[in-house]
């Protein structure tokens, strides 16, 4: 087991948005690589997400105060990865990468992903940034985020 550290970011907003800058860049040259057809609009931008961003299954739960959220992504090391918090998000980044080895053979069929892993949830309540925890296990990536205190439920009685 591999702690990964957590970064406070200066904006995820900004990764956000390189991010579909390069997305859109990679659709408008699958669009003129295929000699300007219009109409396949959203077929080029989905192509083009698919060669730019890998994104791994998630799974974000809620028990005790805080959220866990574990990241399937076998064949990594936890210093593959670059993890940003703020109150609201999770950013999760990382440079897939598998080669392909002559020793190995003829590869016909691979599975294997690779490129950029880039993965933004949005929480559905705020958490404290300062306290998120990150390890990296048997190809899953694990964080716990304590849900800030303003963010909890409160019982209210009518006196």
């Amino acid at each position: 087991m591999a702690d990964v550290p957590v970064k406070k970011p200066k904006s995820i907003f900004d990764e956000m948005e390189k991010m579909r800058d390069r997305v859109m860049r990679r659709a408008y040259e699958i669009f003129a690589g295929n000699g300007e057809i219009f109409g396949r609009d959203l077929d080029d931008w989905l192509q083009a997400e698919r060669e730019l961003v890998w994104k791994p299954p998630i799974e974000l739960t809620e028990k005790e105060n805080a959220f866990r959220l574990e990241v399937a992504a076998p064949g990594m090391d936890a210093k593959d990865f670059d993890i940003e918090v703020t109150p609201e998000d999770i950013l999760i980044k990382a440079e897939a990468q598998h080669e392909y080895k002559k020793e190995k053979g003829e590869v016909h069929i691979s599975e294997f992903a690779y490129g950029n892993l880039f993965r933004s949830i949005r929480l559905p309540k705020k958490i404290d940034p300062e306290n998120v925890t990150a390890e990296f296990k048997n190809g899953v990536l694990r964080l716990n985020a304590p849900i800030a205190a303003e963010a909890r439920a409160k019982k209210v009685t009518v006196g």
